[in-house]
């Protein structure tokens, strides 16, 4: 996920388009000799639940650079989700309907690629009165693919219902999803050398969800990208005073990372105290946060911050920064 400052546009942050050569060779263009985007490949969709089908996708080649996907239902544009992030859950759907999805990419001058080749998903039928969450999958295994994937597979889990959907978690974040009809998965998008805990949890047509199976300990390959440069950048603390009482002014860059980063948490005086979680869209730009600290004067306070990384870790703490209550 790549955050610019809103003061400078959107085009301009993401770098140059290529353009083609003057014998005509190469992708289509836009008429402009910028390079459009290509049609979205790998795209699938399987039912979650009676109402909801998770739809995934390959993430485009960095150049011409992706701003957002764009989710088709049909011919109706449902969902737009930001050019880092290659999959998303539909939702508030209709039970035992078939469902065509199609993908496409939008490049920084706001140009639409073609739409994917059509994927198919047909919801279960609802169940009512169903409270019965399926049993838990057993016998989870799995092994690094590199230094930025991993496979995993387990043995199916029983319900009365039928099996909708596996949620592949990793620590608590749920980090990928396959239909019920699946006991296998590769999951993308993570950091070489690190070591990751996986579960994996059953989920039926009712939303019932089952117990986690048992944990799968993988370490990836090692590689450059190690998470040296997963900390918040720019970082800044300040006080202000307000009604008798004083807060501590957080701003950061967030960090560069395969994903979108909605949650960070604070560590105050070597303690994590509080974390952060936007319920929608994560502002682009500078980020800032501003937290109750006390009443008392000439307190001083240590204060970092780290961010909550889309694979499911934890990234690497920001510089610390001290601040003195009274003295901003």
């Amino acid at each position: 996920m790549r955050r610019v400052p809103p003061t400078v546009p959107r085009a301009l942050a993401c770098g140059a388009l290529l353009t083609l050569s003057s014998c005509g060779w190469g992708a289509p263009t836009s008429g402009q000799g910028a390079r459009l985007p290509a049609a979205t490949t790998g795209v699938t969709a399987a039912a979650g639940s009676s109402t909801s089908v998770h739809v995934m996708w390959n993430l485009a080649p960095e150049e011409p650079r992706i701003i957002r996907y764009e989710v088709y239902r049909g011919t109706t544009k449902i969902k737009e989700v930001p050019g880092s992030e290659h999959m998303v859950d539909i939702t508030r759907l209709e039970p035992s309907t078939a469902y065509v999805f199609r993908v496409r990419a939008r490049n920084a001058d706001g140009v639409p690629g073609p739409l994917s080749e059509p994927v198919r998903a047909t919801t279960p039928a609802a169940v009512t009165a169903d409270r019965t969450a399926p049993t838990r999958p057993g016998n989870p295994h799995g092994k690094a693919v590199g230094g930025r994937a991993a496979q995993l597979s387990w043995t199916r889990s029983s319900d009365a219902r039928g099996v909708a959907s596996y949620d592949i978690y990793q620590g608590a974040s749920k980090i990928h999803s396959v239909g019920g009809a699946q006991t296998a998965a590769v999951v993308t998008g993570l950091r070489p050398g690190t070591a990751y805990v996986f579960t994996v949890r059953a989920r039926d047509a009712a939303d019932n969800v089952s117990p986690p199976s048992g944990t799968v300990r993988i370490t990836t390959a090692p590689g450059p990208d190690d998470g040296r440069g997963t900390a918040p950048t720019g970082f800044r603390a300040t006080t202000h005073r307000r009604d008798g009482a004083y807060y501590i002014d957080l701003a950061w860059t967030a960090p560069e990372v395969d994903g979108v980063i909605t949650e960070y948490r604070i560590q105050l005086d070597g303690r994590a105290v509080t974390s952060l979680v936007w319920g929608g869209r994560p502002p682009s730009g500078t980020c800032t946060h501003s937290f109750y600290i006390g009443r008392e004067t000439d307190v001083t306070h240590r204060v970092r911050i780290r961010a909550k990384l889309p694979d499911g870790t934890w990234g690497a703490l920001s510089a610390e920064r001290t601040v003195t209550t009274g003295r901003d």
